[in-house]
């Protein structure tokens, strides 16, 4: 029997997602564990694999579009089952039983769009949802699913998806000069992000609303010389994408719920260097400063567990091992991946693990579970040159350490002498409701003992 692939909610408290790519073709034989699509999520890309084996009889859905969790996305059929089994399992699974005439198909030859309501093509079959409707409602908004493409300035029938109908609505952007490379010529939302990249700024309304608008509004005094906007620069609205958008729907929620206070710390890591000097003699793998500050904060969640925490709401979880979060800076915004039992690691591995959870992050490959979890996170920003700064929570973690470069500064001896010594300036920022004062000050301390001791980090 024909067995229906719903799209998965990828992430905790997601409503729809995107096709990034098939990887798979209708007709293609697939077996368990084998991956059938890269998901676009709100924090990378997810691979979605095949939980049966099978023949993919239909693609329900077009890349680069958005469609509610839950929807059917693929249909896997057996030896021997055609057309008709996929219809009855789609039937039975409440989504379009075939998919919809192509738009030659819509109307007889030489027929009016008039008399004649054209269907959206196949890709539409299980909805296009509207993700994000302005009113939060989750109510969708819009051209429904099933409703008339519009015509096409060249005279034809224009398909595009719900999502990118709102979206050039927003943009005010003429669709019918948007070309589509989806199936049919649909247009899909990568088209029309290119198109917005690559218009003019200030282009982006169509010739027909910019003459309405002409005809409604009064003469437009005509500017003086001082008004003059001769010599201003130039300007290009960058459209924002999913991970862009995500990133400043959490931080803004982190820093609106989240109640925030700050620990400073000044540590000297002459030692520290002197010792990675060392290790990197011998060491398989150069071992890095962050490397060395990550084992470091496990150890101090370990001698200090009550700040290994995470905020649950009714409860607060404290958990008996360290997996910690590592800010990895990628072209599409910041992601947060995840490095599991930092705690029992030789730094070695966890140099390894960094690396891979790095390249992985830049290149869009990481997988949803790599990004969830850990309580605690570390910021470094020491590569650039950046001395101290402070960084924002990633709920429901109770901490994010923000970690400066080594820079030489003027020291007092112990006996009051003037030396030089190399010293990183580390921020803390802390969950007020996980963390008192006292517990992050012990816990900062027990970091800067580690840190300032680096022996105390390898034993």
């Amino acid at each position: 029997m024909a067995e229906i692939v719903r799209m998965p909610e990828v992430m905790a408290g997601a409503t729809e997602a995107a096709i990034q790519t098939w990887l798979v073709a209708e007709g293609a034989t697939v077996a368990v564990g084998e991956t059938l699509a890269e998901i676009e999520t709100d924090k990378a890309t997810v691979e979605l694999p095949a939980e049966t084996a099978g023949t993919i009889g239909r693609l329900l859905v077009a890349e680069g579009d958005s469609v509610a969790v839950g929807d059917v996305i693929v249909v896997l059929v057996a030896d021997g089952e055609g057309a008709e089994a996929i219809d009855d399992a789609l039937r039975a699974a409440g989504a379009a039983a075939s998919p919809a005439a192509s738009p030659a198909e819509s109307a007889p030859e030489g027929s009016s769009s008039a008399g004649t309501a054209a269907q959206p093509p196949a890709e539409d079959a299980p909805g296009d949802p509207d993700p994000d409707p302005a009113d939060g409602s989750g109510v969708r908004t819009g051209s429904s699913p099933d409703a008339p493409a519009e015509p096409h300035a060249s005279g034809g029938r224009l398909f595009a998806s719900p999502l990118v109908r709102r979206l050039a609505a927003e943009q005010g952007v003429d669709l019918a000069g948007v070309p589509g490379t989806g199936p049919h010529g649909r247009i899909v939302r990568r088209d029309l992000e290119r198109h917005l990249t690559q218009a003019p700024a200030g282009t982006a309304s169509t010739e027909a609303a910019a003459a309405t608008d002409a005809a409604a509004a009064p003469p437009a005094p005509a500017p003086s010389p001082s008004a003059s906007a001769e010599g201003a620069a130039s300007y290009a609205d960058v459209p924002v994408d999913r991970m862009r958008r995500a990133i400043a729907r959490r931080l803004t929620e982190s820093t609106s719920t989240v109640p925030h206070f700050y620990l400073v710390a000044d540590c000297r890591v002459d030692a520290l260097l002197d010792l990675r000097t060392q290790v990197n003699e011998s060491a398989p793998r150069k071992i890095s400063v962050n490397d060395f500050v990550l084992k470091a904060v496990a150890g101090a969640l370990v001698d200090v567990p009550a700040a290994n925490a995470i905020w649950l709401g009714d409860s607060i979880r404290r958990f008996d091992g360290v997996d910690l979060a590592v800010a990895v800076a990628t072209d599409g915004g910041l992601l947060t991946p995840v490095v599991r039992g930092v705690d029992r690691l030789p730094l070695s591995q966890i140099s390894a693990a960094v690396a891979d959870l790095a390249d992985r992050a830049r290149a869009g490959r990481l997988r949803q579970h790599e990004l969830e979890g850990g309580s605690f996170s570390v910021s470094n920003l020491g590569m650039y040159g950046t001395t101290q700064f402070s960084a924002i929570l990633n709920p429901p973690q109770s901490g994010i350490l923000a970690v400066g470069a080594a820079r030489p500064m003027p020291l007092v001896g112990t006996e009051g002498e003037l030396t030089v010594g190399s010293v990183m300036t580390v921020t803390l920022s802390a969950d007020h409701r996980v963390l008192d004062g006292a517990i992050a000050a012990e816990w900062l301390a027990a970091f800067q003992r580690r840190i300032e001791n680096p022996l105390s980090i390898l034993i």
